[in-house]
């Protein structure tokens, strides 16, 4: 694995679009986890459940997305992390097909329980890749870059589900996902074949499989400071997702917006994280990790109240907007720490990151789903808006104790 000084020194000689390529299939992954926040309802009539028990297709894609960075990680780490992300979007193609050709409900979850699985490998590992080449002083302001194609992707799954519930077949947006990963896995292809010797740096080791990957992760969390990022993005997925898995349908249901409608303004959302990425450099030198993680925080509670609380529904206007600012200048801040946790496995490390962030998302939004029935999606939203708060004030104050 190249130090930063080799990396410094050779990172010109990467292809120029390897890292937006990456970003595109950051892109699909994200469609394909959102699409389904703004087909709740229309799922619910589709299979005549109720919308907590439909939450369900969410909760199967995050568990099977979190459970499979513990496999993902040292594959990674041992094939090669761009190459293992390729070969990822072609098994993507495939399992959202699955989901679109689903004839029931019951299917419909295994199919986006391995859509999840196959989705697994993308973000972790691509961050992990650009941990291998890119220097320390210089990653959050590129990490930034290569999120915006998961920010647009979260949009464009929103909006894109919002249009199909309202007008279109729900499967048609599961077809257009199967063939957007098509095209990403030819592209990821062809840059692996052109990348330099030191971007496909692998890592062998001797042993049973099984026991390589326990002992790896055990390295990982053998660090407190590994500890203190996992256990707050575990919280961060929990009561953010928890509560904007139901922001479309709490549009719907108490402002009587058309799904279409309430998909448009959540999509706002990706527009804010836009507006971080392309300020990021500013930002990390004006506040430093520790005043993202606060002020992020404190943007995305406000956000949430705001939207929970609307007397009318043109709130949700710039609390969307302000949400995705909050979130990416908060999550941004813990993806560079857990690019750092233990740099010889990284792959492994930042895949533990991911795993625990969609467990924690697969724990809220099943949580959510089960209390949304009884206590309405007002009180969901705004008790996600108050985790945020409490996690994120931690990790600022534990991360200014670090230092």
């Amino acid at each position: 694995m190249p130090n930063d000084e080799t990396s410094v020194k050779t990172t010109a000689a990467i292809p120029k679009l390897a890292i937006p390529a990456l970003s595109l299939a950051a892109f699909g992954s994200a469609i394909s986890l959102r699409v389904t926040d703004p087909l709740l309802p229309r799922l619910a009539q589709e299979f005549s459940i109720s919308l907590g028990n439909v939450s369900y297709v969410i909760t199967a894609f995050s568990i099977a997305y979190g459970i499979s960075q513990l496999f993902f990680g040292p594959v990674g780490d041992r094939f090669g992390k761009y190459f293992v992300v390729a070969c990822a979007c072609v098994a993507c193609a495939l399992t959202s097909l699955l989901c679109a050709l689903a004839p029931n409900y019951p299917l419909l979850l295994v199919a986006r329980f391995m859509a999840g699985a196959t989705a697994a490998a993308i973000i972790p590992l691509s961050m992990a890749w650009i941990g291998d080449v890119v220097p320390y002083d210089e990653r959050q302001p590129v990490l930034a870059q290569f999120l915006i194609g998961q920010i647009v992707g979260i949009s464009a799954g929103v909006l894109f589900g919002g249009l199909a519930a309202d007008y279109l077949s729900w499967r048609v947006p599961f077809f257009g996902i199967s063939l957007c990963f098509v095209l990403i896995s030819i592209t990821l292809f062809s840059y692996n074949r052109r990348l330099p010797a030191y971007a496909l740096t692998t890592h062998k080791a001797e042993g049973a499989v099984l026991r390589r990957m326990i002992n790896e992760f055990r390295q990982v969390l053998s660090t407190p400071w590994a500890r203190v990022v996992l256990f707050t993005v575990f919280l961060e997925g929990g009561f953010l997702y928890g509560a904007f898995a139901f922001i479309a349908s709490h549009l719907h249901h108490v402002h009587h917006l058309s799904l279409t409608n309430a998909a448009s303004l959540v999509m706002l959302f990706g527009l804010g994280g836009l507006l971080y990425a392309s300020t990021s450099r500013r930002l990390v030198r004006d506040l430093g990790e520790k005043g993202l993680a606060r002020w992020g925080c404190v943007v995305i509670a406000l956000s949430f109240l705001t939207i929970g609380l609307a007397p009318v529904w043109w709130w949700a206007i710039p609390g969307c907007f302000a949400a995705g600012l909050g979130f990416y200048m908060l999550h941004n801040t813990l993806q560079i720490n857990a690019t750092q946790m233990a740099p010889e496995r990284r792959g492994a490390a930042v895949s533990t990151f991911a795993s625990c962030f969609y467990m924690g998302q697969s724990v809220g939004v099943g949580i959510a789903g089960l209390m949304v029935g009884l206590i309405g999606t007002t009180t969901v939203i705004c008790i996600g808006a108050i985790g945020v708060l409490l996690t994120g004030l931690n990790f600022s104050r534990l991360k200014a104790a670090k230092n």
